[in-house]
């Protein structure tokens, strides 16, 4: 009986990977042929189709992916993307996929591109849920609101507007935006593999921030819910924390 199992196991096993098989190699003919209907009609010479290289990482519309990662660039203000990705052409920020796609573009394409995704508005994802320690909750948010003078670090609000979603022209919102790519990101500033247009006052402000400090911010950032309204508010009179290169005068 055992054996009679063990083959039925065996036979049912083999039908289970010749019917993967089968799905796998209808599922790549169906991808070629709806490539050939593609490939047989004109294609629509629209920045919305010269992006789609964008998009395949960043999500439709720039609106970011579910991966933990690549950003949401959807309604960031033009300058601060203009920023970045000029500063992924002059090396300032490392990135082989970035740079291969922004290494021969114009500053005029680039700038085109950068307002591309600032016109686009989709919504934001509900925030990620965290099971944050009291202590953590609260450094994070004080960090955020208010900084701390002891370690001379100025509240995140100071640049990023008071509700944290960014100041126009050129400092973004960090509302709706994975933890991990926060984590990330600060933490390329913090060992030098980041940079911005000096003087790069992010630079200075996380050599401040301990690896503890780093990760209550991301997770409480991360955390916070999007209002429905979210955009970049207009510059401020109150003068910057610290010299800043990104943000002009």
């Amino acid at each position: 009986m055992s054996t009679l199992w063990v083959w039925s196991a065996a036979g049912r096993a083999r039908h289970g990977r010749s019917s993967f098989l089968f799905f796998l190699a209808a599922t790549l003919l169906g991808i070629a042929a709806h490539a050939a209907e593609v490939d047989s009609g004109p294609v629509p010479d629209t920045i919305k189709q010269r992006l789609t290289a964008c998009t395949a990482c960043h999500g439709e519309q720039g609106r970011a992916t579910n991966d933990g990662y690549y950003p949401r660039i959807a309604g960031k203000p033009a300058g601060y993307l203009y920023n970045q990705l000029h500063n992924f052409r002059e090396g300032r920020r490392r990135y082989p996929m970035m740079t291969y796609l922004v290494d021969h573009l114009s500053d005029a394409y680039l700038q085109e591109i950068a307002q591309y995704f600032a016109d686009q508005h989709p919504p934001y994802p509900a925030p990620q849920p965290f099971d944050l320690s009291s202590a953590t909750r609260a450094r994070g948010e004080m960090l955020v609101n208010k900084g701390d003078a002891d370690k001379k670090i100025p509240a995140c609000i100071a640049c990023h507007g008071s509700a944290m979603t960014g100041v126009q022209p050129a400092t973004p919102g960090l509302l709706g935006l994975p933890r991990d790519y926060l984590v990330g990101q600060i933490g390329a500033w913090k060992n030098g593999a980041r940079h911005a247009v000096a003087p790069d006052c992010m630079a200075q402000v996380v050599q401040r921030l301990s690896a503890e400090d780093i990760g209550a911010v991301a997770a409480w950032l991360a955390a916070q819910p999007v209002p429905a309204d979210a955009a970049a508010v207009a510059p401020t009179s109150v003068k910057l924390p610290l010299a800043c290169g990104s943000v002009p005068n």
